[in-house]
């Protein structure tokens, strides 16, 4: 899949897994991976840059498996964000598709 691609799509995915549940990194880069094919140093930069722009919090959490994890939850800030642009994906998303319909129709 073309790199662009995934880069525009991929902070939308962070976002839309955060929308109803806090979760750490690692486990967003496990739900992700079950869908979209990423490594997991993809996700950790847009969550820090995310958090910068003020549309995550971050906080600690002690883990039986380990060290603490640093888990990330939307603020509204966040969630006004993501539902934006998930607006423009929508639209983006039919206007491709409306396209290729149109070229596979002039096929025919």
């Amino acid at each position: 899949m073309n790199v662009q691609f995934k880069k525009g799509a991929l902070e939308l995915c962070v976002l839309g897994q955060l929308l109803n549940q806090d979760l750490y990194g690692y486990s967003l880069v496990e739900r992700i991976t079950r869908f979209i094919d990423i490594s997991e140093g993809t996700v950790y930069p847009i969550l820090r840059r995310l958090e910068k722009d003020g549309m995550v919090e971050s906080y600690l959490k002690e883990s039986t498996e380990g060290p603490a994890r640093r888990y990330y939850r939307l603020n509204a800030r966040g969630k006004e964000h993501f539902q934006s642009m998930l607006a423009d994906w929508n639209e983006l998303s039919q206007g491709v598709e409306d396209i290729l319909k149109g070229v596979e129709n002039e096929k025919k």
